[in-house]
């Protein structure tokens, strides 16, 4: 051996860490109100829980997440501060789903190479999504794996904590027969069904920069499009309205999330001719030849999230989520499950290891 092995040689650079915190630090404490304690740096976040006193029976909700493959979109247009709002959006709208309030979060960002500005543009973009849904960003970490990843590979993910009264919890408990769904647009893919979606690309032999006119935008645009925050728009419809649960439509499509909010014994009918699917994913379908049916078992289609609600206050929710510019509409219904003891061909039941209710999908998109 003719020289001796530092861990700088080994291809951690620990000075560029520093560098990115640096570079971070000022978005992260943007996020910080007076609960926060400490500042940014310290070796756990602190977050004064006092307030929970005026809870009578608070409930901690958790969630965590990452955002898939679409960090290869933002890898390959090096393009970093559009996927922090998509990390956000994925682990705290999936805590409003029960109706909780996001109280703090963290995250953990693996990568071959510290490149500060790129840390820094990543965790700027997930302070700036914190700050838009009142959640406060109270640490993170940034690993450094040579060998591993490569030099301009990267992962993210993050884990948030929020609060909710116990008896304002939203969920199947509260869904009755005769209730409505309502639907708020998604803004395009979000962060799920990137492997299909990268896969038909490649296949077609797209690049990210083509211009695609029915897009207005380039394919590596639409692509890099931020999930919708839905926050602030669900948590003031649940203060305003008797909401009786969320879905936050992810991985596995509308059908299978929505059917995971309903109790055993009810069905939700959906007719897919009521939106028209965005063009984005008309145009996954077309360049693939991908069936409807694994296009809306993986990906939106246009519905980021459902609320479930009575008849009487679905003018009033349409009206309150209209004004947060969420885009909605009367999705479906809810009904008693006719073939609850069953297995009818066109429900969709049982899903995410959840025995609840079901889901019929009925008539053809629109695209």
């Amino acid at each position: 051996m003719s020289e001796p092995i530092t861990y700088a040689s080994a291809g951690v650079d620990t000075e560029a860490g520093d560098r990115a915190v640096e570079l971070m630090k000022d978005a992260v404490r943007a996020t910080h109100g007076p609960q926060v304690l400490g500042g940014v740096g310290g070796f756990a976040g602190l977050y004064d829980a006092s307030e929970l006193l005026s809870y009578r029976r608070p409930l901690l909700a958790t969630s965590t997440d990452g955002v898939g493959t679409k960090v290869a979109i933002a890898q390959a247009m090096d393009v970093h501060d559009t996927i922090g709002h998509d990390l956000v959006g994925m682990v705290v709208d999936d805590i409003v789903v029960v109706g909780a309030r996001p109280l703090v979060m963290t995250d953990y960002i693996a990568c071959g190479r510290v490149v500060p500005e790129r840390v820094a543009a990543i965790v700027r973009g997930i302070a700036e999504a914190c700050a838009l849904t009142g959640t406060a960003l109270v640490g993170g970490e940034t690993a450094e794996h040579p060998g591993l990843l490569g030099p301009d590979e990267y992962d993210v993910a993050g884990a948030a904590t929020g609060v909710v009264e116990a008896d304002a919890l939203l969920g199947p408990d509260r869904v009755r027969a005769g209730d409505v769904l309502v639907a708020m647009a998604s803004s395009g893919l979000h962060s799920n069904g990137y492997s299909l979606v990268r896969r038909v690309v490649d296949v077609a032999g797209w690049s990210l920069e083509r211009d695609v006119p029915e897009l207005g935008r380039t394919l590596g645009e639409e692509l890099l499009t931020p999930t919708r925050l839905y926050t602030k728009a669900c948590l003031d419809l649940a203060d305003a309205v008797p909401l009786h649960a969320l879905t936050h439509v992810t991985g596995g499509g509308l059908a299978a999330n929505l059917a995971r909010v309903l109790p055993q014994g009810l069905v939700a009918t959906v007719d897919r001719s009521g939106w028209r699917v965005p063009p984005v994913f008309d145009l996954v379908r077309r360049l693939g030849q991908v069936p409807w049916s694994d296009l809306e078992g993986t990906l939106n289609l246009g519905v980021g999230m459902v609320a479930v609600l009575p008849q009487d206050a679905v003018d009033d929710a349409v009206r309150l989520l209209a004004d947060a510019g969420m885009a909605p509409w009367v999705l479906g219904e809810v009904a008693e499950d006719a073939d609850a003891d069953g297995d009818a061909a066109g429900l969709v039941r049982g899903t995410k290891g959840v025995a609840g209710g079901a889901v019929r999908l009925t008539g053809s998109y629109r695209a």
